[in-house]
C-alpha cells in the first residue's frame, strides 16, 4: 500500500531474485512478489546492485529512489521505491518485454 511521507509517495516491493541468469528480466509474479532474473552472481553485493539497477531501468526512476530494506544476503528482498504508487510499480513491472 502506498504511503505518504514528506509529500513523497513510497511503495514497498517484495522481490525474489534469481542470480546468474542468462539475462536481466522480470520473470513474473508469485502472488505479491515479483521474480527478477539478473546475470550477476550473488557475490559481494553484485546481485543486489544488478537488482536495483534493473528496477531503476524498468521503473524509470533514479537509483537514489530505491532502497534495499531487507534481504541483503537472501534471494527474498524488500525494496522501497520513492516517487511511485503501488499501482504504477505493478503496471511497469507487468508490461511485456
Amino acid at each position: 500500500m502506498p504511503q505518504t511521507r514528506n509529500a513523497r509517495l513510497s511503495t514497498t516491493l517484495a522481490i525474489r531474485i534469481q542470480p546468474r541468469s542468462s539475462k536481466n528480466a522480470v520473470a513474473g509474479w508469485i502472488g505479491n512478489t515479483v521474480k527478477l532474473r539478473v546475470t550477476a552472481p550473488p557475490v559481494e553485493g553484485a546481485a543486489n546492485s544488478a537488482c536495483l539497477g534493473l528496477l531503476s531501468a524498468l521503473l524509470d526512476v533514479p537509483l537514489s529512489h530505491l532502497t534495499l530494506m531487507k534481504g541483503e544476503h537472501s534471494r527474498n528482498k524488500i525494496v522501497r521505491i520513492d516517487g511511485l504508487s503501488d499501482d504504477q510499480v505493478r503496471g511497469c513491472l507487468s508490461r511485456p518485454s
